[in-house]
């Protein structure tokens, strides 16, 4: 039973560890506001039910844009809505994360513990995330057993592994804006740009197909487009591992581009930060 062979090693543990405490410090937090935690699901609610009668609207055989989704709207909407919440939770969790502890002096001490910078990062999003995925089934159920949606057929395996590629790239995009925000204290250009640009090019509510051709060169620099096509196909019409493999390719050069290079900047403003004196301010 104590096969040494079969213990993890102690600096996972401890990283384990370190991540448990964030968890449980942001669900104390979060029971402090139960109103406004219930408040988020009812919205999911209101919005499924808005994207229903506003499909109802489209002709989905008529849009040959659709066609490659079956011509359904309704199903394509939901998982764009859905799946953009990570996008949304990346890109804006981290810096505001990072905020909250410089406005409640606790981010100059946790950087003054021999934690190390990748493992505070990730786990002071690790709630955000789980709460994130918790909404994410819920919009599925809704639109699935409330409105009808078709989503029972996928390649679940597959929808997985684009998931995980995904949450791992839209990280590297909230780092990068949680240095921005380390450094200036308020307004970073990859919240407000890359932010904006995602959920307008990333095809989130309309096909990518729809934008003109040079708005379409620009979707295609950005790691939700691929998510969001790879998800679809993958739920929607039980894509292939051959079909999925050019977008799962284009987030895993993502992942590797953005990760690296996100945690680099995240370390240069944190030097900065401290040569500058400005870690604790807000």
């Amino acid at each position: 039973m104590n096969n040494p062979a079969l213990r993890l090693p102690s600096a996972l543990v401890q990283r384990l560890d370190k991540a448990a405490w964030f968890l449980h410090r942001d669900y104390i937090i979060e029971l402090s506001y139960k109103l406004s935690f219930v408040l988020q699901f009812f919205g999911i609610f209101l919005n499924v039910f808005m994207f229903y009668f506003l499909a109802r609207l489209v002709d989905g055989g008529s849009q040959p844009s659709l066609a490659a989704y079956n011509g359904d709207y309704f199903a394509f909407v939901l998982i764009g809505v859905a799946f953009s919440l990570y996008f949304t939770v990346a890109i804006s969790g981290f810096a505001k994360n990072l905020r909250d502890a410089q406005i409640t002096g606790t981010l100059e001490a946790m950087l003054l513990t021999p934690t190390d910078l990748p493992t505070i990062i990730i786990s002071s999003c690790l709630w955000d995330y789980l709460c994130t995925t918790l909404r994410v089934v819920i919009y599925l159920l809704l639109g699935m057993f409330v409105f009808g949606a078709n989503l029972g057929n996928g390649n679940y395996l597959g929808a997985l592994v684009v998931l995980i590629l995904t949450i791992v790239a839209f990280s590297g995009l909230g780092i990068m804006a949680a240095s921005f925000i380390l450094v200036t204290k308020r307004g970073d250009p990859v919240t407000t740009l890359v932010g904006g640009v995602g959920l307008l090019l990333g095809g989130v509510y309309y096909p990518v197909e729809l934008l003109p051709s040079w708005l379409q060169f620009l979707a295609a620099l950005i790691p939700v487009t691929y998510a969001l096509r790879a998800m679809r196909n993958a739920l929607l019409n039980n894509a292939s591992w051959s079909v999925l493999l050019p977008d799962i390719g284009a987030l895993v050069i993502f992942c590797v581009i953005l990760v690296p290079l996100s945690l680099f900047t995240f370390k240069q403003a944190v030097r900065w930060a401290k040569i500058d004196g400005s870690l604790a301010h807000y």
